[in-house]
């Protein structure tokens, strides 16, 4: 499979010689009788660098289909939503169960926790995906928000407007706000997705870390031209407003010939994230794993944030080295994609989850705890484990779904429980 190199990057591709006009975007006659078609990803007027837009050169314009009209959501929720009440509870999941049905990508979406507001531009929503057929005459687009999916178990291959996608477990994929795609699985996939509703996401600032380290622009795969002539009935799902609607073509929509612009899907391998870390003492703020950032009206305060924890050194001396006892002002919704997380030994499996919200107090587990401390340190390897973790500046709100699942790990509480109580008789004897 063929890709263009370079996130934000602007791209040109073809899939046939001669289909992109030279010199201007709308000629009045385009190649081949193409209809040309601009996808603006932000507003007309934005500053040249936060301006997002593409041209497309298609069979049909997109405009060419029926009304729309309303299906039922299934578990997909959309912020604001208030099903439950929010409580500081730390939450934990087990990976969630194959469909026994036939499910497709869009059909299996259950909402686990929601922050901010669709309507308002703010906040994100987590998913969990587990589907067992591909999408076939099926074609979907988010208008509330970007979708960042995050494989676990089998390969996606996304057909969208633009190109074809692969990602596959340990790669994650970005299908901006409005792009029509189809997600094709053989045998059994599992996953999870954020929807951002803010500012799309971008590489985050590098600041004394300097020019090079964590995700590298020319990493990120965007896909070449690749268009489908297929005059044949089909359904295009859109996501507005919180609702799921359903307009039928006569044709596929993923029948771009040609295009070139800065707003478009693209995959990353997250073996070629470039980890940062301490080689002195003290473990670092899970910040230096940022992958991805959405920002929001104040600086450095994220509206969501991709952080993965990655295979990696530790080398730091006279230091616990597994994160830290910790309460944040941010929120954090936390997935495995493959291994055993260093701070949960048990429990925290793949494709589960964990949530836990603001100022909630967290950290490893009482075996996690032990085995650090007694741990000689000499450098080494973190090679087990893959985890992801998407964290924001608003409350986490559970959905009902999610607490309702037979997979919540209802003893949660209970992996801090058991520690001793430090020790304070010797310094008390030493003192006297």
């Amino acid at each position: 499979m063929k890709y263009l190199s370079g996130f934000g990057a602007h791209h040109e591709s073809e899939a046939i010689p001669g289909a992109l006009p030279v010199g201007q975007n709308s000629p009045q006659k385009t190649p081949f009788g193409l209809y040309a078609e601009q996808l603006s990803g932000s507003s007309f007027t934005a500053p040249r660098a936060h301006n997002l837009r593409s041209w497309l050169y298609r069979l049909r314009p997109s405009a060419m289909h029926s009304s729309f009209r309303r299906i039922v959501e299934g578990q997909w929720r959309t912020a604001p939503c208030l099903e439950v009440e929010t409580s500081p509870n730390r939450l934990r999941w087990l990976p969630q169960p194959m469909p026994e049905a036939p499910t497709d990508f869009v059909a299996s979406m259950a909402t686990f926790v929601t922050c901010g507001d669709a309507r308002s531009q703010r906040g994100a929503a987590v998913h969990l995906y587990a589907a067992n057929r591909s999408m076939d005459s099926r074609v979907f687009y988010d208008a509330d928000g970007e979708l960042l999916i995050v494989p676990q178990e089998g390969a996606l291959t996304l057909a969208t407007e633009f190109g074809i996608l692969e990602a596959a477990p340990g790669e994650i994929a970005v299908i901006p706000r409005g792009i029509k795609f189809r997600a094709e699985i053989s045998g059994d996939a599992r996953g999870y997705v954020c929807e951002n509703y803010g500012a799309p996401f971008r590489l985050p600032d590098l600041g004394p870390i300097g020019s090079n380290g964590l995700a590298a622009p020319r990493d990120f795969l965007a896909p070449v031209a690749a268009f489908e002539d297929r005059h044949a009935p089909m359904e295009v799902v859109a996501k507005l407003g919180g609702h799921l609607w359903t307009a039928q073509f006569d044709h596929s929509p993923l029948d771009v010939v040609a295009w070139h612009g800065n707003y478009y899907p693209c995959k990353y391998d997250l073996a070629r994230f470039n980890a940062m870390n301490t080689v002195g003492f003290d473990h670092a703020d899970p910040s230096i794993f940022t992958v991805l950032t959405s920002a929001s009206e104040t600086p450095g305060v994220a509206n969501v944030d991709f952080v993965i924890f990655p295979p990696r050194w530790t080398v730091a001396e006279h230091t616990f080295r597994p994160p830290y006892f910790h309460r944040n002002v941010m929120s954090e919704f936390m997935g495995l994609v493959h291994g055993e997380y260093d701070a949960k030994k048990e429990g925290f499996l793949p494709g589960g989850a964990s949530l836990h919200n603001a100022m909630s107090a967290h950290g490893p587990d009482r075996a996690s705890y032990e085995a650090a401390i007694a741990a000689q340190l000499k450098p080494a390897r973190l090679e087990s484990a893959l985890a992801i973790m998407f964290e924001s500046r608003y409350l986490f709100e559970p959905t009902a779904h999610a607490l309702a699942s037979p997979t919540l790990d209802k003893d949660y509480d209970s992996v801090w429980s058991g520690f001793e109580k430090a020790a304070l008789a010797p310094v008390a004897e030493e003192k006297k």
